[in-house]
C-alpha cells in the first residue's frame, strides 16, 4: 500500500506535524477534521488546586483555548471539542476537564433530581454503561455531598428507566462515564468529566517515596520557577533531594515537549457518545511525533539523594515514562557532596519538614548545605526551594527574589525563588549576634517602648502624607544613640527594610557594655517590625571628616527601588555609610519641585542627583548636577532613567564644583541647590574645604550664577553652622530651616540648617 506524509496544523502554537499514514486513514481523519470546522464552540471548565489557576489559564491559552479566564478552583475557558481533547492531553496543571451540562436553581434535593432528570442523558450516555456521580456542595440547603450525588445519580437512573426501560450500573472505581455535580450557594453546575481520573495521575508513579509531591503540583512549581524558559536555553535541571523523582520527571517531560497525557489508556471521553475518535487519533500521533523530536533535545537531568532505595524508586519510575536513558539519579549525601555540576540551569528542591527535625537543628543545617552548594557550585543559576516553613529559606544564606504560595493538600507551603549570584549572599557576620528574650535589659524595655510609639505615630502620618521612608527614632534615649530609618520598597509595598546607623560611643565608655546595647538595639529592631536579617542593615556612624562618608564600605553592587512623591529612586544599603537619598531633605526636594516648573536648575555637589530628579519631574527646562564623583553621577543617571527623564535636558558633570563655579557665565540659571559637604580634603581639589570658612566665597560664586529674579537654597548639616553676617547685608537671606523640618525629624531640630538667598 502507498504512503504519503500528511501534514496538520493545529490551533495550538505547536510544531508542524507530520506522520506516515496510509490512505484510508488519511481519508477517514480528513473527514473527521472536515466536521470539526462546522462545529460550535463550548465552554469547558478546567479544574486546578489553589493558588495556581493562574498558570492554568495562561497554560489553557498556549494550548489553544479562547478566552481562558481563572477562576475559584480552576478556569473557564471556549473551544471545540479538539481545544478540550488538547486539554486533557496536554494540561501540566488540571485536575480536570469538564463539559458543561446545565446549571440552574437547586435549592431542595426535588429540585436536584428533576434538574438533572430534565437533560437530555441520551446525547452523551446510553443505559450499557457504567457511570459515577462526584458531588461537591458548598454553602446551600443541600448540606451532605454524597447525598447530593446520590440525588443526581436517582435522576440520570430514572431517565434511563422511563426512556429506555434500561438503566447505567454504578461503577465507583472504573466508570466509562463520570458525572460532576457541584452546589454553590444552591446554584447547581452539572458537568461531564472528560478527563476520567485525575488528570494528575500520569501513570508512570507507581513507585514513591514519604509525602510525594502531586504531578500537577510538581509541573506548577517548576513553571513558576521558569522552567519552561531555562530549559529552551538548555539549561539543566537539578534536584538536591530528590525522593522518588517527580520533579525531575515532569522536568524532562516539559523540556522534552512530552504531553503528560501521553501515557493514559483511559478517559472519560472514550465511551461517551459525541467522541470523535479521528480527532483524538490525530492529536496523539502529534503528541507522539513532537515527544520523539523533544527527547533529542532534552538537557541534562540530575537527581540526587541520601536513600539508595528512594533512587531506584526514581529510576523505575523515570522508565514508565520512558525517560530511562534521559535522566540520572545519583547518590549523594547533601552534607558531603562531591559532584560536577553544569554551568547553567535550574535547582529546585522540595526539602523534608517535620517538627523534631526542626527542633533539634536538623532542617537549618540542611538548607544551610542547600546553599553552600549553590553558592560554591552554581553561580549564576536560578534556584527556588519549596517548604512549609518560609523561615528556614534564610539559613540558605541568599537573599530571596520572589516567593509565592502553593497548597500540598491542605497544606499552605511556600516557593522561594533565588537567584543565586553572589551580590545576593548574605555577608557572613553582617549583625551582631542577637540576645535571647531574657536577656534584655530594663532599658531595652524602654527602647521598645519608645520605638514602638514612635512607628505608630509617625506612621499614621507618613500614610496621611503619602510618604514611604521614614525616621523613626533618633537617639530619643541616652542609651541607645542610634537613628533609625525605615524604607518601603516601591515595587512591593509589604517588603520595608530597616537601616541602622549607630552613634559611635565615646572612648571612656566601656566596650563590653557597649556591644550589649548594639545586641539589644538589633534584637529590639528585628522583633519589633517583623524584619529577616537580610531585611535589617546596620552600621556604626563615627565623626566623619573629608569624603570618608562617601567611601565604600561593601561591594554588594545591590539596590532597590524607593517612591518619593512622584519619584522612583535607588537606594543602596550595604555599599555606603550612606543610602543615596538624604531624608531629612524631603521637604526642601519638594519645595524644588513646586519651583522648577519653567526655569534652568542647577545643582552643585549634586550627590545621588535625587533633587535634580525632583526638580525635573517638576518641569524644569533643564537641570545641571555637578559633582567630583562618578560612581554618584551614575547613580544619578540610574534615577534619571528610572523616571524616564531625558539625559540631554538633565546634564551630569563630574567636576570640583568650586572650580567649575568660576568658569561660567554669569545668571545662567533661575534655581540653585547648594548642598556641600561639612569638610572635604579631596586629593582632586586644589584646597581643602570646609563650610565654616569657606561658604561664603561659596554662597557669593554661587549668586554670581544666578539671574536677578531667581532663588539660591544652600544647606549644611552641621550642626554649629552660622551663616557669615556679611551675606545678610549682601543678599537678601532667609532661614527656613524650620519650616523645612519633615514631621519625622523633629525630635533633632538642629538636624540641618537651610537659607533661602535671592539678590
Amino acid at each position: 500500500m502507498g504512503l504519503i506524509m500528511l501534514f496538520f496544523c493545529s490551533q495550538a502554537p505547536t510544531p508542524q506535524l507530520s506522520v506516515l499514514v496510509d490512505r484510508k486513514t488519511i481519508h477517514s481523519i480528513s473527514c473527521e477534521h472536515d466536521k470539526l470546522d462546522h462545529m460550535i464552540h463550548d465552554r469547558f471548565f478546567a479544574t486546578a488546586p489553589k493558588g495556581m489557576t493562574d498558570l492554568l489559564a495562561r497554560e489553557l491559552s498556549q494550548i489553544g483555548a479562547v478566552q481562558a479566564t481563572e477562576t475559584r478552583g480552576g478556569a473557564y475557558f471556549n473551544g471545540d471539542l479538539e481545544t478540550a481533547y488538547r486539554a486533557c492531553l496536554w494540561s501540566r496543571l488540571a485536575n480536570r476537564i469538564l463539559l458543561p451540562l446545565a446549571e440552574f436553581q437547586a435549592s431542595s434535593s426535588d429540585t436536584l433530581y428533576e434538574g438533572v432528570k430534565s437533560i437530555n442523558w441520551s446525547e452523551h450516555l446510553g443505559p450499557e454503561l457504567t457511570i459515577a456521580v462526584d458531588a461537591n456542595v458548598s454553602n446551600s440547603e443541600i448540606t451532605h455531598s454524597h447525598y447530593a450525588a446520590l440525588r443526581v445519580k436517582d435522576a440520570i437512573v430514572d431517565y434511563f428507566r422511563e426512556t429506555d426501560s434500561q438503566r447505567p450500573d454504578i461503577d465507583l472505581s472504573q466508570p466509562d462515564i463520570r458525572i460532576n455535580c457541584y452546589l454553590f450557594r444552591n446554584q447547581a453546575s452539572i458537568y461531564l468529566d472528560l478527563s476520567g481520573s485525575s488528570l494528575h495521575q500520569r501513570h508512570y508513579r507507581l513507585e514513591t517515596g514519604t509525602a510525594p509531591l502531586k504531578e500537577n503540583l510538581a509541573a506548577a512549581l517548576l513553571l513558576r520557577s521558569r522552567w519552561d524558559e531555562i530549559s529552551a536555553d538548555q539549561g539543566a535541571f537539578i534536584d538536591l533531594m530528590c525522593g522518588s523523582g517527580t520533579l525531575v520527571i515532569e522536568a524532562a517531560l516539559m523540556a522534552a515537549d512530552v504531553a503528560p497525557g501521553l501515557t493514559r489508556n483511559q478517559w472519560g471521553f472514550l465511551k461517551w457518545r459525541q467522541h470523535n475518535q479521528g480527532i483524538w487519533q490525530r492529536l496523539s500521533a502529534e503528541a507522539q511525533f513532537r515527544s520523539e523530536k523533544g527527547l533529542q533535545r532534552l538537557p541534562v537531568m540530575l537527581g540526587f539523594d541520601k536513600d539508595k532505595r528512594v533512587l531506584e524508586r526514581a529510576r523505575l519510575n523515570a522508565e514508565r515514562a520512558g525517560l530511562g536513558d534521559k535522566t540520572q539519579f545519583i547518590y549523594q549525601d547533601i552534607f558531603n557532596f562531591r559532584h560536577d555540576l553544569p554551568t547553567q540551569g535550574l535547582l529546585l528542591s522540595n526539602p523534608p519538614y517535620g517538627k523534631r527535625m526542626h527542633e533539634d537543628d536538623y532542617l537549618p543545617d540542611l538548607y544551610k548545605a542547600l546553599g553552600d552548594i549553590a553558592k560554591k557550585q552554581l553561580t549564576g543559576w536560578k534556584a527556588a526551594i519549596f517548604t512549609e516553613d518560609a523561615s528556614l529559606g534564610k539559613h540558605i544564606g541568599i537573599r530571596a527574589e520572589k516567593l509565592h504560595t502553593f497548597y500540598n493538600g491542605a497544606l499552605a507551603c511556600k516557593l522561594i525563588q533565588f537567584n543565586i549570584d553572589k551580590t545576593r549572599f548574605f555577608r557572613k557576620d553582617r549583625l551582631p549576634q542577637e540576645l535571647e528574650p531574657d536577656e534584655l535589659s530594663v532599658q531595652a524595655e524602654m527602647f521598645r517602648n519608645r520605638l514602638a510609639k514612635n512607628l505608630k505615630q509617625i506612621s499614621r502620618w507618613a500614610r496621611r502624607s503619602g510618604v514611604s521612608c521614614f525616621r523613626i527614632f533618633d537617639a530619643d534615649l541616652p542609651d541607645y544613640a542610634a537613628a533609625i530609618d525605615l524604607y518601603h520598597s516601591a515595587e512591593d509595598p509589604l517588603e520595608r527594610w530597616l537601616c541602622i546607623q549607630e552613634y559611635q560611643a565615646p572612648a571612656n565608655i566601656d566596650p563590653g557594655k557597649v556591644k550589649f546595647r548594639t545586641r539589644e538595639l538589633l534584637t529590639v529592631c528585628k522583633s519589633l517590625l517583623n524584619l529577616d536579617e537580610d531585611h535589617l542593615f546596620y552600621k556604626t556612624r563615627s565623626r566623619q571628616r573629608g569624603q570618608s562618608q562617601y567611601q565604600r564600605t561593601s561591594t554588594t553592587g545591590k539596590f532597590h527601588q524607593i517612591d518619593e512623591a512622584t519619584a522612583r529612586l535607588w537606594v543602596n544599603f550595604e555599599d555606603y555609610l550612606d543610602t543615596g537619598i538624604f531624608l531629612d531633605h524631603r521637604p526642601l526636594r519638594q519645595l524644588l519641585k513646586q519651583e522648577a516648573a519653567g526655569k534652568h536648575f542647577l545643582n552643585l555637589f549634586s550627590y545621588t542627583g535625587v533633587a535634580t530628579v525632583q526638580a525635573a519631574l517638576g518641569g524644569a527646562l533643564t537641570t545641571t548636577s555637578v559633582d567630583m564623583s562618578r560612581t554618584y553621577l551614575d547613580w544619578a543617571k540610574k534615577n534619571l532613567v528610572a523616571n524616564n527623564l531625558p539625559t540631554d535636558q538633565n546634564q551630569l558633570i563630574q567636576a570640583d564644583c568650586l572650580k567649575w563655579q568660576h568658569q561660567q557665565k554669569p545668571a545662567s540659571y533661575d534655581l540653585i541647590l547648594v548642598d556641600p559637604p561639612s569638610f572635604s580634603n579631596s586629593k582632586r581639589m586644589d584646597q581643602t574645604f570646609d563650610v565654616l570658612d569657606d561658604h561664603t566665597n561659596l554662597i557669593r560664586e554661587s549668586m554670581r550664577l544666578l539671574k536677578p529674579t531667581g532663588t539660591l537654597y544652600f544647606s549644611t548639616n552641621l550642626r554649629k553652622f552660622k551663616l557669615d553676617s556679611r551675606l545678610q547685608n549682601e543678599f537678601n537671606a532667609s532661614n527656613i530651616s524650620a519650616e523645612i523640618l519633615p514631621e519625622d525629624f523633629k525630635r533633632r531640630k538642629n538636624i540641618h540648617h537651610c537659607w533661602k538667598i535671592a539678590h
